[in-house]
């Protein structure tokens, strides 16, 4: 009987692998050419309606209506923090010269705790250009369908997002409220984002 266990852990083991090595494939970078993939800045105008609706026990206002075409530069995944009632992903997003492969080459990127995080041993555009060319936005999707694209999105992907910058409030006095701008910094400077439609690509 001790060789049945042994087996059954062994293909236990085997699968569990198989498993691992799927979701890693399922989840690995894509590889981009050089060059500038997204190449306009994200458009902000006014909303269409300025009236708050109800979601999932938040009021959610919105602050101006938002499109962008954008390249994935990182992907956060939040549970267990308090905006994850809301926003299950974070994407830090580039466009522009953010959106180059020459330029991301020589630029570290991290995100941590609903902040997104950038260094580079030798610049390879101005911190400025840097700063008003990506963003650390989260993600509120406002359907099933559009999570599901979201949370299946894979850094070095082409995201076009359409929808709306908002304020969420909570009915204990918690608020989230996103940055109308792209060149801030600092707390505050995300961009909330409901997300009405989202399209992902290679290119």
């Amino acid at each position: 009987m001790s060789w049945i266990r042994e087996r059954m852990g062994r293909l236990a083991l085997v699968a569990m692998a198989l498993v691992l090595g799927l979701w890693w494939w399922q989840g690995r970078p894509v590889t981009q050419p050089p060059g500038i993939l997204a190449p306009a800045d994200p458009v902000q105008t006014a909303p269409d309606a300025t009236a708050p609706w109800a979601f999932r026990g938040y009021r959610m206002t919105p602050l101006a209506r938002f499109e962008i075409r954008a390249r994935i530069l990182s992907a956060e995944r939040y549970r267990f923090d308090r905006p994850a009632d809301l926003s299950p992903v974070d994407f830090a997003l580039g466009w522009g010269p953010m959106s180059d492969s020459r330029v991301l080459d020589a630029v570290t990127i991290r995100q941590d705790g609903r902040w997104y995080y950038w260094n580079s041993s030798r610049l390879p555009i101005a911190p400025a250009e840097i700063i008003s060319h990506s963003a650390n936005m989260h993600m509120i999707p406002a359907t099933r369908s559009v999570e599901h694209r979201l949370l299946g999105a894979r850094v070095g992907q082409i995201v076009h997002l359409e929808g709306d910058l908002v304020r969420a409030d909570g009915q204990d006095g918690w608020h989230w409220v996103s940055s109308l701008s792209r060149t801030d910094t600092g707390d505050g400077s995300c961009e909330v984002v409901w997300v009405e439609r989202a399209e992902v690509s290679d290119r």
